[in-house]
């Protein structure tokens, strides 16, 4: 099973909110999900981007995927530098 990190939509017409999910890759945008680690909210007054670290990190190390959006707003985050020196710590 390819499992990948990326946005499920939720909010209002036109205020969009986003959780970041962990979920099987060939699954709709708002099937069932495996494991939340986050939200993201775009268009309050100041962009707000919120991750659990651990499930987070423990996903990664797991394999999963994160989408072109999810993994620009990891590296935002700092945890794609986290993730790599603990993979390289651990090496």
């Amino acid at each position: 099973m390819a499992v990948k990190m990326r946005l499920a939509r939720f909010g209002t017409k036109k205020k969009p909110c986003y959780r970041i999910v962990v979920i099987d890759s060939r699954s709709a945008r708002d099937a069932k999900v495996i494991e939340r680690v986050g939200y993201y909210h775009p268009v309050s007054k100041e962009t707000v981007v919120s991750f659990d670290e651990v499930k987070t990190l423990d996903w990664l190390r797991k394999g999963a995927q994160p989408s072109p959006t999810v993994h620009n707003l990891l590296g935002k985050q700092g945890l794609l530098k986290k993730f790599h020196e603990t993979k390289q710590a651990s090496a």
